[in-house]
């Protein structure tokens, strides 16, 4: 199974105030242990909203964009890792060993092919597959 664990952004991260040294050290160490476990497969921290934007669709095909910042911080993302776990209790697990104080950080399960049952056709499944082939073979270079 695949997990999304998403870490809230906060004033500080929204402000684009960087973490410290010990936080970075700490961070990259239990960063280790999830590699050296075979959990971790992605991972990153993410820029203030201030630097993004959003794409609004409507039901008539028309888009809007509006620009970052945000005003509700506490439902922004500041980061992000994908775990690869036997259960959601293994995932809360790891999460509970993760280097933070005064957040919240959220656990979310990743559809997997099998999931979505006959809709997901055989094509489907197919271009999913040659999708992801194509993903991994560009991260090889």
């Amino acid at each position: 199974m695949r997990f999304m664990v998403i870490v809230k952004a906060d004033k500080d991260s929204e402000a684009g105030v960087m973490p410290t040294e010990k936080m970075l050290t700490d961070m990259g160490n239990f960063n280790q242990q999830l590699v050296d476990a075979g959990v971790m497969l992605a991972g990153e921290g993410l820029q203030p909203s201030s630097k993004g934007a959003r794409v609004k669709f409507d039901s008539k095909g028309t888009t809007s964009v509006i620009d970052g910042p945000f005003a509700e911080t506490k439902e922004l993302v500041g980061g992000f890792w994908v775990w690869k776990c036997n259960s959601k209790a293994e995932a809360i697990e790891w999460l509970k060993k993760a280097p933070f104080e005064n957040t919240e950080v959220e656990i979310r399960q990743v559809f997997e092919a099998e999931d979505f049952g006959e809709e997901f056709t055989p094509e489907a499944r197919a271009q999913e597959e040659r999708i992801r082939e194509q993903l991994e073979s560009k991260q090889a270079k």
